[in-house]
């Protein structure tokens, strides 16, 4: 058994025990160690504590002074999987046109699909591949990874084996969310029920038959799919075992919150566009609350009521979003920056979110999330930083100096 032990941490961060979302007053609390020890045999924590009370024989590594270590990045909401980039829908923001304007024309999750099904497996899994090495150099341990733009058994397949691949070759934690209702493709935008009975009764079984999805996606929204829509859909993946991961309240308020708790969705996912009663319902749900905040931010949408939420006592969570149209990044070091600079949530809350939150939203918080012993050592270690707050405040600057996943240095 390979053990390494590290000494002399200036903070080790959120060295929470317990697993579970934490919602509320409580997400301000950051436990943490301050002059600290942590102790890894091969890819577990084995012990954490104090330097006083320090007293191991094996050879240890000092860390640079004023380092800070924190759980790896837990991002729950991602498109990472895509064949191309969409800068010419950037242009038409910036000329004017709306998200919605965009789709209209051909735009959006439709131009995605079009690039994808002309997009081989292999050069599908080789752009996602570089792009998991580059978030996970970021901080990001553990990530959840959608299907949806392929709008059709063969294309939905096609990314959703392209993610079990990645699951099969990645050191980091993957999960998959069939996202077949991402939009209708244009030969069902009148007639809705036909791709709602291809998605139940073709794709999901094949998707149940080949193990390619732990959970299941509906885009509920004005133009896309009702909420009765996503609840039909619900149903039919909950049979094949798929909990409900869901896009409500990006755009428009339309009743998906109350159907998505209805249905015992895992995370309500985007929150833009609340009402009061809405967050009120979300203080009272028992999953996360997932805001995406590089998405608001990149289409200029007032970023979603973080501090009403925490104080009506929802479990905030925060995810990248990681898509080609409305969120090209999966720098989960800047969301919390986003986070605290725009949503106003202190330092401990956004990495309470993007840390333990995220491993809930993902199901995942028994191992992941936190720096305990028994879970995996999924770790960063900063560049020297003067405190906790530094990283959030220079959101300009890559304050990462190594990231370990499972015990190794990646």
């Amino acid at each position: 058994m390979a053990t390494q032990i590290f000494t002399n941490i200036s903070l080790l961060a959120n060295t929470r025990m317990n697993p579970g979302f934490v919602r509320g007053d409580e997400l301000a609390i950051l436990p943490s160690i301050k002059n600290a020890f942590v102790i890894i045999e091969d890819d577990t924590i084995a012990e954490t504590g104090a330097m006083e009370t320090f007293r191991f024989l094996k050879e240890s590594i000092s860390v640079a002074a004023n380092t800070i270590v924190l759980p790896c990045w837990c991002d729950s909401h991602t498109h990472l999987v895509f064949a191309g980039s969409r800068e010419e829908e950037f242009i038409d923001k910036i000329k004017g046109l709306s998200y919605a304007e965009i789709a209209a024309k051909g735009g959006g999750i439709l131009n995605s699909a079009k690039k994808l099904n002309a997009t081989s497996e292999d050069e599908l899994f080789n752009a996602a591949w570089k792009r998991l090495e580059e978030v996970s150099k970021l901080g990001t341990g553990a990530i959840e990874i959608k299907s949806g733009y392929g709008l059709s058994l063969e294309g939905e397949l096609k990314m959703l084996r392209v993610i079990k691949k990645l699951k099969e070759k990645s050191p980091l934690k993957i999960k998959s969310t069939f996202l077949g209702a991402h939009t209708f493709p244009v030969e069902y935008k009148e007639n809705h029920q036909k791709y709602i009975d291809i998605i139940n009764q073709q794709m999901l079984p094949v998707i149940a038959k080949e193990r390619l999805a732990d959970y299941i996606d509906v885009f509920c929204e004005k133009g896309f799919f009702s909420a009765e829509e996503m609840k039909t859909i619900c149903e039919a993946g909950k049979k094949y075992g798929l909990k409900p991961k869901l896009h409500v309240n990006q755009l428009n308020s339309i009743g998906g919150i109350e159907t998505g708790i209805s249905v015992n969705a895992l995370s309500l996912d985007h929150l833009e566009t609340l009402t009061e009663e809405e967050i009120e319902l979300l203080g009272k749900y028992e999953g996360g609350s997932t805001l995406l905040p590089s998405a608001a931010f990149f289409l200029r949408m007032p970023l979603q009521p973080a501090r009403s939420l925490i104080n009506a006592g929802a479990a905030v969570t925060l995810a990248s979003d990681y898509n080609p149209g409305s969120s090209p990044s999966g720098n989960m070091n800047f969301v919390i920056s986003l986070a605290s600079i725009q949503m106003k949530m202190l330092p401990e809350e956004a990495i309470n979110a993007a840390t333990i939150n995220g491993a809930c939203a993902m199901e995942i918080d028994k191992d992941f999330g936190s720096i305990s012993a028994g879970k995996k050592a999924n770790l960063i270690f900063t560049k020297p930083m003067p405190s906790l707050a530094y990283l959030p405040y220079s959101f300009g600057n890559n304050l990462i100096d190594k990231v370990m996943i499972n015990g190794s240095y990646i």
